[in-house]
């Protein structure tokens, strides 16, 4: 039985494999063995905590198997991107450069250090034992995160944001890293990637050229990076593109990975939620329907399972008993429910975004 929940000072050793595993190395989720147990004690006081408004609280959540008894994936949100320090990004934009008296005009591609997704909630952090990529226990774990921020709204930005690793070679190395970044610090990416995860990306902004960076002044390998999604996150990328997320026109400062964007009541774990008063069932009489994300009502012992979609006649939900266990509810109370299955993912550009 799969279940997502909060992280808990035991899931630690869990947690520096899945860091040490990641596909690539993820600055949010470093092998840092300090840096993840500050992760545990930051997501406990985030949950434990009485929050009015989004700030600095990171929620970190885990995927185990009960049967196994073993901590499969983590996933996180930062109630606020940009709580401590500035979450910086490129921007890219469109400068025209024009001569009436040589009658040229030219419209230039560039990329400008902007701040303005600091308000935003992120989905970070996330990495998955190899052996369940690809299947249910992937989309749970990613989308479950929605399942709670659903329930404690006032805990998040309307706006809620997800930035995937960029493009890398067969090397490790990144294309944009070595066009611009390295010129100013003079250390391979892969150096940079590790004194970022045990620091943060501040510090590159804080180096990094405060003019716009033209991009036919790039290399054709940094242009062709800039919004690129490294190949391990395509399904990724394009399963939250299915959940009402959208391409935005910010990239990371580090390796010009994608940032998408998205009001959290656009997306379908929203749109399609839906509250349940729990009927308890022996699991040989429900009836098949199709899977679904049942999530029960507590913060701190939030849970949140895949089980069938079996509603009865009067619209209660009908669970086994071990499930009802797992989520820890009695009959006849509620839970929030969200169908599995999402549509055909839309690659489009953010509304707004010109």
């Amino acid at each position: 039985m799969l279940v997502i929940r909060p992280v808990k000072p035991a899931d630690l050793p869990a947690l520096e494999r899945l860091a040490t595993h990641a596909t690539p190395r993820l600055t949010n989720l470093p092998a840092h063995r300090d840096r993840l147990e500050e992760r545990i004690a930051r997501s406990q006081r985030a949950f434990g905590g009485e929050v009015d408004f989004p700030g600095d609280e990171h929620y970190t959540f885990v995927l185990e198997d009960r049967q196994r008894d073993e901590v499969l994936g983590t996933a996180t949100i930062r109630a606020q991107a940009g709580a401590q320090e500035a979450y910086y990004t490129y921007r890219q934009e469109t400068l025209i450069h024009a001569s009436q008296q040589l009658n040229v005009r030219r419209e230039v591609q560039t990329l400008a250090l902007s701040h303005e997704a600091s308000e935003a909630s992120l989905l970070c952090a996330f990495s998955l034992d190899a052996r369940y990529q690809g299947t249910t226990a992937e989309s749970l774990l990613r989308r479950a995160r929605l399942m709670f921020i659903a329930q404690y709204p006032e805990r998040f930005s309307r706006i809620l944001a997800v930035a995937f690793p960029g493009y890398l070679t067969a090397e490790g190395e990144s294309p944009f890293w070595e066009s611009v970044g390295s010129h100013f610090f003079a250390r391979s990416f892969q150096e940079m990637n590790h004194i970022a995860g045990v620091r943060s990306k501040s510090f590159i902004a804080e180096v990094m050229p405060q003019f716009p960076l033209y991009l036919p002044l790039l290399t054709p390998q940094a242009r062709a990076a800039i919004g690129r999604e490294h190949p391990a996150h395509e399904q990724a990328l394009e399963e939250m593109l299915a959940e009402g997320f959208a391409r935005s026109r910010h990239v990371d400062i580090f390796d010009a990975g994608p940032i998408v964007k998205a009001e959290r009541e656009r997306l379908e774990t929203f749109r399609r939620a839906a509250w349940h008063p729990v009927r308890i069932r022996p699991e040989h009489s429900l009836p098949d329907a199709e899977p679904a994300m049942i999530a029960n009502q507590k913060r701190e012992g939030f849970c949140c399972i895949v089980a069938r979609y079996a509603l009865s006649p009067t619209g209660q939900l009908m669970l086994s008993p071990a499930h009802a266990e797992i989520l820890g509810v009695e009959e006849g109370r509620a839970v929030l429910v969200a169908p599995v299955a999402l549509p055909a993912a839309v690659d489009a550009l953010e509304e707004g975004e010109m």
